[in-house]
């Protein structure tokens, strides 16, 4: 058993100690900003290389403009939070990552769900549905206890 004991209390796993959600709403922001940015800058060379198709293909090219965003989103989500490291490099930056509560790896797919959820219910609900991590456990938002994940300190 991997246990170990602090300030009198049975720890069994990193995700059991308190320690690992300090400071974890205010890192979450602002990963999120960073990532934004991120997929920003990496939809320029994908626009441009579309605008070429839509010359190419006289003008049928440009309708991919309308999934761009989303499809390089996707595809940064994929294979950042979805990797080993569990977390986008926003998240590496201030020092969090995603972990499921069962204890197994974060896949492309979790990675992916985790944040369509996230805008769904940003765009359904306002980003109000963000106020559930002041009262749920582990400062957990509403797509986080939809899906059984967590988000906490990769330091601790």
């Amino acid at each position: 058993m991997n246990a170990r004991v602090l300030d009198g209390e049975i720890i069994t796993s990193r995700l059991d100690d308190i320690r690992a959600y300090d400071g974890v709403r205010t890192r979450r922001v602002l990963a999120f900003i960073i990532d934004y940015c991120i997929v920003a800058l990496l939809t320029i060379p994908f626009a441009i290389l579309v605008f070429l198709l839509g010359i190419l293909t006289l003008g049928l090219g440009w309708m991919l403009f309308s999934v761009l965003v989303p499809a390089v989103a996707i595809l940064y989500i994929w294979n950042t939070l979805g990797s080993a490291d569990q977390a986008t490099t926003g998240m590496k930056m201030m020092g969090i990552r995603l972990d499921r509560l069962d204890g197994t790896r974060i896949d492309g797919l979790t990675a992916v769900v985790h944040s369509v959820l996230f805008w769904a219910g940003n765009v359904i609900l306002t980003p109000l549905v963000l106020l559930v991590s002041l009262f749920a456990d582990r400062k957990r938002t509403l797509h986080d206890l939809l899906l059984g994940t967590v988000v906490s300190r990769s330091d601790r």
